[in-house]
């Protein structure tokens, strides 16, 4: 072992082995892997090993689809055999709304390019899985790429290959501590001290404590979880091929062959959590005593599922521990404020999404950034609020307990909420108002008309649909009063602040006392930002943006800081309110000491609101004229006291975000997370219009002028006014042309209450995006009819806005 490598990769289980053998990949062989023990201890030598290509989340999905395509090349290269057994699987539905949650989202999964899937009678699911009982199943989805495979053959040809590949690991090599440099880091280890420039914490069980290391309280918790492995089944073993593997949603197992018998997996309702501050250091390759109380509802579901395991012994009992985050999601990427260190934590499906999570992390260090888009499992969607135990216990246990319980888009989980609330939350809770989360922070969605209303979990349009129209129907008609808090906003300063922000952005700079609309790149030219560039006028700029993107953006900006410059970020100072709605000027009018009335639209300035002292715009993303109030958060209270005072004879109506985004799909309005993506380009999405090609050098020009002087996109973004049902789209429905090819997907939806139309937003192929052009969309499983229709379908002059 040297005493100096590039990068130095903690933890040898499946994740670190594919990190090291990634990098290597891609040509840094100054590396190594350090294990304390031996190779797959902790939590990937008793996994179950089951593999699968389908996710919810369609990024994820595809993080899998990957891995799974590289197992069989790990295994040539690296001559370690892994026992891979691509059996094929089953997911069962066995309630009306589950049926159609599967059948919704096979339709997704041929969006994202996973076409090896079919939907099954129970009839034919069973012919496919015998030993199987029909009984309360209503439907199936099989897909071919499922399986398993040998848990501790992978981990070592993962790194069997990247030592071929000129890498190096070392086992019972302990980490002690870590300590930042300017270089880099220096690792201390029981075996000596290396110096090196990056660190990857892969440390699974240890995640926490390697963390700790560095001054990091990273969001993740141990959980036990029980699996059995019964004697030989008569019936599988006479069958002449092997059991799929199958997933009982409805009765929280999953189940898979193992040599003549079944290793049957439980999801149990009743999670338990251990050793939430790391694992000890001489936990090795133990497991716990099973829990069969804990577990027993599941384990009764699961020999009913199953009839031909009740009359066989049990072989074996797992029940071992395996790391999750708040949202069960890997928590991977350099960690703020950290540089040099990274996470590859709480990959609570390594060998299923390990390949992913090791292919990305080596392009994020290697080339500045991923191929496709991280942000589901970015280190940096969770803040400082996430590092509080009692919000990783109460999150990463509800994950768990929900692994296989039907979600639904508009249902809003409890755990580690309330948590951050706006001062005004009591007040509007009050008024009706029913709570979403951004963060840590609640933010509106709807005001209720009493306070006993409860909106119904569906996959279509709820009973709070009416709710919101009446909202839109203010917004366009008379005056709205949303709740802005849920902005991100950043102050900038300094001497040398405008010539940053110059560079920052691709967009020009406004002027004293205007806003615009900011579009940030990263070098190769694809999205980092739509945001919104305020300039004071006073040598003070602000950066306003979506409020879950606070560490993301921070780190961003934190990472391309230059002397001169000063970057904060107001989420704990400033909150406020929008006005918005053609009588909006008139409320503001009769609170603003200062004459209101010049202020353009886009514009900016300092106005004393009633008692208030706030920063004022005249911008709304609702399309309609609006100024977005900001104040301090001991303002907040008396701000809405005094709108809702000086609004009640125009008829002012407290609104929420759904309003808001039914009023933006209306505009052709991006947002980001679902038109605006970090593997998408400005030519793809329409932002290239917002960009000053004559401005000069600034990130990503080089490459956005590549796009433009090029055959450009081979996808762009559309409007879309499909027929009309009793469910809108919302996001990555596949688009097909007339002649029944994949022409796209749906990037956002709902309905636009205004037009009363359903719209969508998609990313379609370009010989299918101009108007008129007929395609069908499918929402929540069913066919409809839709068509390509001219951007801002409501006042498409912006008129309104501009007042």
């Amino acid at each position: 072992m040297k005493s100096h490598y590039r990068v130095v990769v903690i933890g040898g289980g499946v994740v670190g082995a594919s990190v090291l053998y990634h990098l290597a990949k891609m040509g840094w062989t100054d590396i190594v892997m350090l294990e304390r023990r031996r190779l797959a201890s902790g939590s990937s030598w008793h996994a179950a090993g089951g593999i699968h290509a389908l996710n919810a989340d369609p990024n994820m999905a595809a993080l899998q689809a990957y891995t799974i395509d590289l197992l069989s090349e790990i295994e040539k290269e690296s001559g370690q055999h892994i026992n891979l057994h691509m059996t094929g699987g089953l997911t069962l539905a066995g309630t009306p709304e589950r049926w159609e949650w599967l059948q919704a989202n096979y339709r997704i999964f041929q969006s994202i390019g996973i076409h090896d899937c079919e939907l099954l009678s129970p009839q034919e699911a069973q012919k496919r899985c015998p030993i199987m009982s029909t009984e309360g199943v209503l439907g199936a989805m099989w897909a071919d790429r499922e399986g398993y495979l040998d848990t501790t053959g992978t981990v070592q040809a993962y790194a069997t290959a990247a030592k071929k590949r000129g890498a190096e690991y070392y086992e019972q090599t302990k980490v002690e501590s870590l300590e930042q440099t300017a270089e880099g880091w220096q690792v201390v280890t029981d075996k000596g001290t290396i110096d090196c420039e990056h660190v990857v914490n892969a440390a699974g069980l240890w995640a926490k404590q390697v963390g700790r290391m560095a001054g990091i309280e990273l969001p993740v918790s141990p959980l036990k979880h029980h699996y059995l492995v019964t004697d030989t089944v008569p019936e599988v073993a006479a069958a002449d091929f092997e059991m799929p593997m199958t997933v009982d949603l409805e009765g929280f197992t999953y189940m898979r062959q193992d040599q003549k018998g079944v290793l049957v997996g439980i999801y149990e309702i009743n999670h338990e959590h251990w050793a939430m501050d790391g694992a000890p250091w001489d936990y090795g390759e133990e497991l716990f005593q099973e829990q069969l109380d804990r577990i027993e509802t599941e384990l009764t579901l699961g020999f009913e599922r199953y009839p031909a395991i009740q009359d066989v012994g049990i072989k074996t009992w797992v029940n071992g521990a395996f790391t999750f985050s708040p949202d069960g999601n890997p928590l991977v990427g350099p960690v703020p404020g950290k540089r040099g260190y990274w996470s590859a934590c709480a990959v609570m499906a390594g060998f299923l999404q390990g390949g992913g999570v090791g292919k990305t992390l080596a392009e994020w260090m290697i080339e500045g950034e991923p191929e496709t888009d991280a942000w589901s499992m970015d280190v940096a969607r969770y803040g400082k609020y996430a590092e509080n135990k009692r919000y990783i216990r109460e999150t990463t246990g509800q994950f768990y307990s929900r692994r296989f319980v039907m979600s639904y888009p508009n249902e809003q989980l409890p755990a580690g909420r309330p948590l951050k609330m706006a001062p005004a939350h009591d007040a509007m809770t009050q008024a009706g108002c029913r709570w979403g989360v951004s963060w840590d922070l609640e933010v509106p969605l709807y005001f209720a008309p009493s306070l006993d209303f409860e909106e119904n979990l569906t996959l279509k349009r709820s009973n709070a649909f009416d709710i919101v129209g009446e909202e839109c129907r203010a917004i366009r008609e008379g005056v709205g009063l949303l709740d802005i808090t849920g902005f991100s906003r950043y102050e900038v300063k300094g001497p040398n602040a405008e010539a940053w922000l110059d560079k920052l952005f691709s967009t020009r700079l406004p002027g004293p006392g205007r806003a615009r609309l900011a579009v940030m790149l990263a070098p190769t030219g694809r999205l980092k930002g739509d945001l919104t560039l305020l300039n004071w006028g006073d040598g003070t700029w602000w950066i306003m943006g979506s409020y879950y993107l606070r560490a993301w953006h921070m780190r961003w900006f934190n990472d391309h800081l230059e002397d001169g410059v000063a970057v904060r970020d107001l989420g704990e100072a400033v909150c406020g309110f929008g006005v918005v709605g053609p009588k909006a000027r008139a409320v503001v009018e009769k609170l603003a000491e200062q004459d209101i009335s010049g202020l353009r639209f886009m514009g900016c300035g300092r106005f004393d609101i009633g008692l208030v002292s706030a920063r004022v715009a005249r911008m709304s993303v609702t399309g309609e004229m609006g100024y977005e109030i900001n104040c301090r958060m001991g303002d907040h209270i008396k701000l809405r006291r005094m709108l809702l005072e000086a609004g009640a004879g125009e008829g002012i109506r407290e609104c929420g975000f759904n309003a808001m985004l039914s009023t933006r799909l209306e505009k052709s309005f991006g947002i980001w997370s679902a038109e605006f993506t970090q593997d998408r380009t400005p030519g793809m999405t329409g932002m290239d219009r917002w960009i000053a090609w004559d401005k000069g050098d600034f990130i990503g020009r080089a490459a956005a002028m590549a796009e433009r002087d090029g055959n450009g996109p081979d996808r762009v973004m559309v409007t879309l006014e499909l027929e009309d049902g009793d469910a809108d789209a919302s996001g990555y429905e596949p688009v097909w042309a007339g002649d029944g090819t994949l022409a796209g997907f749906v990037t956002s939806g709902g309905y636009g209450h205004t037009l009363q139309k359903s719209l969508a937003m998609a990313l379609v192929d370009r010989a299918q995006a101009d108007a008129g052009t007929e395609v069908s969309v499918h929402v929540v499983g069913e066919e409809r009819k839709a068509t390509v229709i001219a951007p801002s379908p409501y006042d498409p002059t912006g008129k309104a806005m501009r007042g």
